[in-house]
């Protein structure tokens, strides 16, 4: 850094805050350190006695805070987000809708390994309100070398770190298995719970039958329910190892193809999960969700109302944070239930 008179400071980078005090009223910086001094700053400069400044030499090569917070936003930032505007060397970047967020995590390590920069988002595969906020993002010093933003950019690669993908399902079928709920002899209470748990994301159920515990019935339904056009087909409840409970093989035989029987999560060991060749998701939800506040069905919901795929992977790795701890008031999502890392 170097010190110069006030005057000659225009498009120099202040070294320090600047403190004005306008008596009875503010003892503030007026000006932080950072800021890129222009015209009009001048006056005021010289109005709290500042009649010479430390600045930072701009030489080539070296980027401003606020510059290099504007290579870092290129990289994270994707459609349906916009950022803020550039404070102190910061941005933070916004969702435009609600949607799905995900964040590309290797490559996100990737570029935080770089000396002097940072990127900080929300967990992935969570859903997302217009107006949250989904990331920020700043160099650490003052200034820094460019070839630091470059070997952040090429860590990068050529697509976005982050992406927010709107709700793309509208309507569900539900299929509520269980002899003892299709004689009357006890009152569905599952299918209101997943009813409401799906209106959060948009999708409306617009089909809703009984079946027993008969596999040909249960099969049929489903069928019924794919050929109705519905983009989601739900099954509740027989979804255990007992030899009354024959969900799971009614999705089989269905045709679907599944991607599992069985999930590392607790609760929602016995998910089952399958697609039919056109995409349509077919979902067989074990009991704890009719009575648990968070289980493996808040887990997959985001993905599938916004049309992204899951496959065996995505399950296997929700076992690392899978475990609920069952809190007595429940704060999901805001847990560490299902963050993945």
């Amino acid at each position: 850094m170097r010190l110069i008179r006030t005057e000659d400071a225009v498009g120099h980078v202040l070294c320090h805050d600047m403190t004005q005090i306008i008596p009875g009223v503010t003892k503030d910086a007026r000006f932080r350190k950072g800021h890129v001094v222009t015209e009009e700053d001048i006056p005021v400069l010289l109005s709290i006695g500042k009649e010479h400044l430390y600045v930072w030499e701009k030489t080539d090569g070296m980027l401003h805070e606020d510059e290099g917070a504007e290579r870092l936003r290129k990289i994270a930032q994707n459609e349906n987000m916009h950022p803020s505007e550039v404070k102190e060397g910061k941005i933070e970047l916004i969702a435009d809708v609600d949607g799905l967020f995900q964040v590309d995590v290797g490559r996100l390590y990737d570029v935080n390994s770089v000396d002097e920069i940072m990127i900080a988002t929300r967990h992935t595969n969570m859903a997302v309100r217009k107006g949250d906020k989904l990331a920020g993002m700043r160099v650490i010093p003052l200034v820094i070398d460019e070839k630091k933003l470059e070997e952040a950019e090429k860590a990068a690669g050529k697509e976005p770190l982050l992406k927010v993908t709107p709700w793309k399902l509208k309507t569900a079928g539900v299929i509520t298995t269980g002899s003892e709920v299709y004689k009357g002899l006890i009152k569905d209470q599952f299918t209101p719970v997943v009813e409401k748990k799906l209106e959060a994301f948009g999708i409306q159920m617009i089909k809703h039958v009984l079946c027993s515990d008969d596999m040909e019935m249960i099969t049929q339904a489903i069928a019924d329910m794919k050929k109705s056009g519905v983009d989601l087909i739900i099954c509740t409840g027989g979804m255990s190892v007992d030899p009354d409970d024959k969900t799971p093989g009614a999705i089989k035989a269905s045709g679907a193809g599944i991607v599992t029987y069985g999930a590392p999560t607790l609760p929602g060991a016995m998910l089952c999960l399958g697609y039919f060749e056109d995409g349509t998701p077919v979902v067989g939800l074990p009991g704890c969700v009719m009575y648990a506040k968070a289980t493996v069905f808040d887990l997959i919901l985001p993905r599938i109302a916004a049309g992204v795929r899951i496959d065996r992977k995505a399950i296997i790795q929700m076992g690392h944070g899978g475990l609920c701890l069952g809190c007595r008031e429940c704060h999901y999502p805001v847990c560490p239930f299902g963050k993945e890392t």
